[in-house]
């Protein structure tokens, strides 16, 4: 394959190895995603950074813990990243439709150490705002990029594992930040007073970046985005080295290839406007009810970090000394907690193919849910018990809660740190798929930076009562999964727009019309039907389509049948 360089690892690794090779480059970017959000958990808490370079703090002279002062500005730092992020998400999924995946890996890896650049080297906190504002950016086009790139080239039947391996990596970038930044903080007198003590964490991530802007050159593009584009020789041969084309392998990829082209043909017929403000309303996508989709993943990345997680990640010192942990034994227990937090995720990994996105979202709501609630109570009683002198008492409560906070984490971990990420890149037109993952993006980004905002406001209020907030959110998840989510397990990237065809928005009619249409129209996707293939195994030549189909599909009609009341879908043909 001349198109594609010799120095290019597809022509030295097929299948599994090729796999992983693909995704240790993306985990790369999903480390230094974990890194970032993890760091500033620590660079809030130091004396420096908080007293003398962005002035909105100061040290209690007692306990040596953090006072702040502007909590406002506190959380405007934190959360301008948040708008750089949705910004960036959204030049990042334009950017990854047109020029490729590739491409715009190594664009964001290269805004992200200009971000870092300006953030380790600030003076004051206009400076840092800028800086976090284009370190976002650069995680954004990232973040909008790399879950399409993953889950386009991993096969469907272990899509989701791919993925996790990949976001235990997001959260060991988060255990690296914290007790990289714990180990700084005994530079010099242990004061914290240095600049070093922040500067040096945060310039660490450059990196990471480095590596990633460098090394995604060597690696192939996307086979989905080539077919996209018109460069089929160079798809067709990728899709060989994923998934093999000897053996039991032989028709794997071929069937494959015919599938992506199919309905990258059927989009192209249905769908004639992929503008951002199109997607978000639906308009001119027909059948396909992208403006849908766009909502389901926007929200289900906010619901993500209204849960709770964004208020323990960043405000995990926090939350332990309202606990009535001390300053010093907050921070370690802080990192213990993330060191579980990290081999949580691994649960994952056995489990998301095998009971599903959906199912995993639920255990995770009430496995999280109940350990917020109780951490609430917990604490208001160990308060109530210091106020009354009675120490010892106090001290059992507080353990209590802060191991509520280690069973939410290690939920967290195992549950809904992942499908947020992972159903936006699935779900997805192939014409819009980078684009729609920016969507997702731009929740989280909305999620966050509306917590990050808030939480310091809020936990300056309501103290523990903040955690009631965290378990009515999870609450609230367990029925919007169940009546809007439909399954994307076990299911092909091309067979998304069978399953969003319906004009019903419940999950259950859904379903209904997914069986319809994959009965009445068997020949479209056949990749999805394992052991089977669109090669001909006498002949070694590819089956025609089935008679009653076409390539140029133009639209996805729904007829009813008053004679038995039953809902007839099929694709009508020009």
């Amino acid at each position: 394959m001349d198109a594609i360089p010799r120095s290019n690892v597809v022509h030295r690794y097929q299948k599994r190895s090729l796999l992983i090779a693909i995704n240790c480059i993306a985990s790369l970017s999903i480390f230094f995603f974990g890194y970032d959000q993890g760091l500033m958990s620590g660079v809030n808490n130091t004396v420096d950074y908080y007293q003398t370079t962005m002035k909105f703090g100061h040290e209690d002279p007692q306990t040596g813990a953090p006072v702040i002062d502007n909590t406002l500005l506190q959380g405007g730092i934190i959360a301008i990243y948040y708008l750089g992020t949705l910004i960036g998400a959204l030049a990042g999924g334009s950017l990854g439709d047109r020029y490729g995946r590739i491409k715009t890996i190594s664009i964001g890896a290269c805004w992200g150490v200009l971000g870092a650049c300006l953030q380790c080297s600030a003076q004051n906190h206009n400076w840092m705002i800028i800086a976090r504002l284009i370190n976002g950016f650069g995680t954004g086009i990232l973040n909008a990029i790399v879950p399409v790139w993953a889950t386009e080239t991993a096969e469907h039947t272990s899509r989701g594992q791919f993925v996790t391996i990949e976001f235990t990596l997001n959260i060991f970038g988060v255990v690296v930040a914290y007790w990289l930044e714990f180990g700084c903080a005994y530079y010099g007198d242990g004061s914290g007073n240095y600049g070093f003590v922040w500067r040096f964490p945060i310039a660490f991530q450059i990196l990471p970046l480095l590596a990633l802007a460098i090394s995604v050159w060597f690696f192939p593009e996307s086979p989905r985005y080539l077919v996209k584009v018109g460069r089929n020789e160079e798809a067709r041969y990728i899709l060989g080295r994923l998934r093999g084309e000897t053996g039991e392998d032989a028709g794997r990829a071929e069937a494959e290839f015919q599938d992506i082209k199919n309905i990258a043909e059927l989009e192209r017929a249905t769908s004639k406007n992929h503008s951002y403000i199109s997607m978000l309303f639906g308009i001119g996508s027909g059948k396909l009810h992208t403006g849908r989709r766009v909502q389901l993943v926007i929200w289900l990345q906010i619901m993500q970090e209204w849960i709770g997680i964004a208020g323990v990640t960043i405000y995990a010192p926090t939350i332990f000394r309202i606990a009535g942990i001390s300053n010093a034994n907050s921070k370690w227990i802080s990192g213990l907690n993330y060191i579980t937090y990290t081999f949580a995720t691994l649960i994952c990994v056995f489990t998301l193919d095998r009971i599903g996105r959906r199912w995993t979202l639920y255990w995770g709501s009430v496995m999280q849910g109940i350990p917020m609630i109780l951490a609430a109570a917990l604490t208001k009683l160990g308060k109530n018990a210091t106020a009354a002198g009675d120490t010892q008492t106090a001290a059992g409560y507080g353990i209590g809660a802060v191991a509520m906070i280690f069973i939410f984490t290690a939920t967290f971990g195992a549950t809904w740190l992942t499908v947020p990420w992972l159903y936006p890149a699935e779900i997805f037109p192939l014409e819009v798929r980078a684009k729609g993952n920016a969507w997702g993006v731009v929740g989280w980004s909305i999620g966050n930076g509306w917590c990050t905002l808030l939480l310091p406001i809020i936990f300056a209020a309501l103290d523990e009562n903040t955690y009631y907030i965290f378990g009515a959110c999870n609450v609230i998840t367990i029925p919007m999964v169940w009546a809007l989510y439909p399954e994307s397990n076990q299911r092909t990237l091309e067979e998304m727009n069978l399953l969003f065809a319906s004009d019903s928005i419940w999950n259950w009619d859904a379903e209904r019309n997914f069986a319809i249409l994959k009965e009445q129209n068997p020949d479209l996707v056949q990749a999805a039907q394992r052991g089977h293939s669109v090669i001909d195994p006498e002949t070694g030549m590819v089956r025609p389509p089935h008679r009653n189909m076409s390539h140029d599909a133009s639209a996805l009609t729904v007829h009813h049948d008053d004679a038995d009341s039953t809902e007839k879908q099929h694709f009508k043909h020009g």
